[in-house]
């Protein structure tokens, strides 16, 4: 399976380069840092867990992935909440990252397990 071809890599990698994009002017470094590292690492999990040979590797890969758009997600939270985020692309991402995540389940459930 051919990761860049996968539509949940492309959006997610989409969120991430926005979430830079957006927070590149805050001033908090560590929320920054920790929000960008979250985003970075669904696309980033999706792309080595599918070049992985072993099918119990992909699902674990893709696991790393949803738990980081968990992880991703609940700063988005905490960054609309005090004034990091605009309310209305925070929303957005929120979306996005509840989307990504169903794709992401779909995606594990169609890799056989071993």
């Amino acid at each position: 399976m051919n990761f860049e071809k996968l539509e949940v890599r492309k959006r997610s990698a989409r969120l991430s380069a926005q979430i830079y994009k957006i927070t590149a002017d805050l001033r908090d470094y560590g929320f920054r840092d920790q929000l960008t590292r979250a985003g970075l690492s669904v696309p980033s999990n999706i792309a080595e867990g599918m070049t992985r040979d072993s099918n119990k590797e992909k699902r674990r890969f893709l696991d790393i992935a949803r738990s980081s758009l968990s992880k991703a997600r609940t700063q988005i939270y905490i960054g609309i909440e005090i004034g990091y985020i605009n309310n209305d692309i925070g929303r957005e991402w929120v979306i996005e990252s509840k989307e990504l995540h169903a794709m992401l389940n779909s995606l594990k459930n169609s890799i056989a397990t071993e």
